[in-house]
């Protein structure tokens, strides 16, 4: 025969490890986007060009999915990234984007943790160069 104290504390018990591991995964998926436009630039500059990217950050695989296109740009794009940088600074490349020469372009990586935070926090943007700007084009910040 169990003491009555040690029955409520086994019930309680197998209860809670019932509710952990029946509980949803608390992994969630983040929408982002930008806007790309040549008024972005930092200098700006008089493009007539235009684009847009949405992606989507899986926190729980740490993958980052985009997909984007532009319109309207001085010539084909020579080169796009992910940079690190808040609205008005730049900065360092973090993640290339390939196909941006296409028009419309698609791709994935694998965050770390910091870039993970960075990106969340509003510290990213995405910069399509070319050969008559090859400082950037177009640039949007990303945000959620």
């Amino acid at each position: 025969m169990t003491p009555p104290v040690l029955r409520s504390t086994l019930t309680a018990f197998a209860c809670a490890a019932a509710l952990v591991f029946a509980s949803p995964s608390l992994a969630a998926m983040v929408n982002l986007k930008a806007e790309l436009k040549a008024s972005n630039e930092v200098p700006p500059n008089d493009s007539k060009g235009s684009g847009s990217l949405t992606a989507t950050y899986d926190d729980a695989s740490k993958k980052l999915t985009w997909k984007g296109s532009t319109t309207g740009m001085s010539g084909p794009a020579t080169a796009a990234h992910f940079h690190a940088g808040e609205t008005g600074k730049n900065g360092a490349v973090v993640v290339p984007i390939a196909g941006a020469d296409k028009g419309a372009f698609e791709g994935s990586a694998t965050l770390t943790d910091a870039q993970a935070a960075d990106m969340l926090g509003g510290k990213w943007y995405v910069n399509i160069h070319t050969a008559a700007n090859k400082a950037g084009e177009l640039r949007g910040q990303l945000t959620k």
